[in-house]
């Protein structure tokens, strides 16, 4: 069974497909990738001449040949395409997030169990190098006993996109996007929180959606913050740590998406290594220490699918743990302050 190959599908070659799917899923060696859906266009022909190219997802669900198929298309899509997939018999990669309710996350959930099959969330930020760094750190307790945690992810992007994220739709704005990936990373460092204190705003012009937002989970021992914003010109540190024992503060963030932007492959040498001007430091006292950053690796997501579903292993992003991220951005806009 080592050497059986996962016959693949992707709906979807936009950013999703072209840059954070097809480039693992054609240097995976596990991994065949058969067929790339585009409605319009025939751009993936390019890249992979090998794949063949449809524009209707449909002609997927017929296809007994395929024992994946990955839907990387808008957030609104999401709950139907993986519905669909999985009673057609199909394991499945979804993007994130999940899906833009915690009810249809439930739902989906017990549609795979009752199928027997694998739904498997994309929260490629898992894998990202400061992430596995601040992991790392807390499984050692370099930082000691943390009570205070922030993260950012912060763009400047004043003017208004004509992408389905700024549209005023199901899963649309900075919270369901930006958020979901620093809410999944606060949840694995820190399971679910207490309490939540929201703070949602549309800061540019006219926009219809969130661009901003501050979020502040509480736990029994530390406060976690979680920020992301639209109209940062000057960015900060991405993460800050505080602890009993030192703070770690760390700029910059993981090269990997700008690296797939450009067209590598993810099979290059010294992938997803960050330079040393990045790299976190610790203050502890009157005394600082550099941390090397861990290699990013989010080859690392499609190892574990193909563990998973060839050699039966555990799998690291459960559905649950996503679809509690819906449910805690749910609560958010429920509770926002603004």
């Amino acid at each position: 069974m080592q050497d059986k190959k996962i016959n693949t599908a992707i709906i979807g070659f936009g950013l999703s497909g072209k840059v954070f799917h097809a480039p693992f899923l054609h240097t995976h060696s596990g991994f065949n990738l058969k067929k790339i859906v585009e409605r319009n266009h025939n751009h993936s022909k390019k890249i992979y001449p090998y794949v063949e190219v449809l524009s209707d997802y449909k002609e997927l669900l017929e296809d007994q040949s395929l024992d994946l198929i990955v839907v990387a298309t808008p957030n609104t899509t999401h709950y139907t395409m993986v519905k669909e997939c999985l009673l057609a018999g199909k394991h499945v990669v979804v993007e994130k997030p999940f899906t833009p309710t915690a009810k249809e996350a439930d739902e989906l959930i017990e549609i795979a169990k009752t199928q027997k099959k694998n739904i498997f969330v994309y929260h490629n930020r898992r894998w990202d190098g400061d992430f596995l760094t601040i992991q790392k750190m807390l499984n050692d307790h370099i930082l000691g006993d943390i009570y205070e945690y922030e993260a950012h992810f912060d763009r400047y992007t004043p003017k208004l996109s004509s992408n389905w994220r700024d549209e005023n739709k199901a899963g649309g704005g900075i919270l369901f996007d930006l958020g979901a990936h620093l809410i999944h990373q606060a949840i694995c460092l820190f399971g679910s929180p207490k309490k939540i204190k929201a703070n949602i705003q549309s800061q540019r012009k006219n926009s219809p959606v969130d661009d901003y937002f501050r979020l502040e989970l509480k736990y029994p021992q530390a406060k976690i913050i979680l920020t992301a914003g639209m109209m940062v010109k000057e960015l900060g540190p991405r993460f800050t740590l505080k602890g009993s024992k030192g703070i770690f503060t760390k700029y910059g963030i993981d090269p990997q998406e700008e690296s797939l932007k450009k067209g590598l492959m993810p099979n290059k040498n010294n992938w997803g290594q960050e330079d040393l001007k990045n790299w976190g430091k610790i203050a502890s006292g009157n005394t600082y220490k550099q941390i090397e950053t861990i290699a990013g690796n989010y080859m690392g997501f499609y190892n574990n699918v193909y563990d998973v579903m060839i050699n039966h292993k555990e799998m690291i992003v459960k559905p649950e743990e996503a679809r509690e991220v819906i449910r805690i951005i749910e609560k958010s806009f429920m509770l926002n302050e603004a």
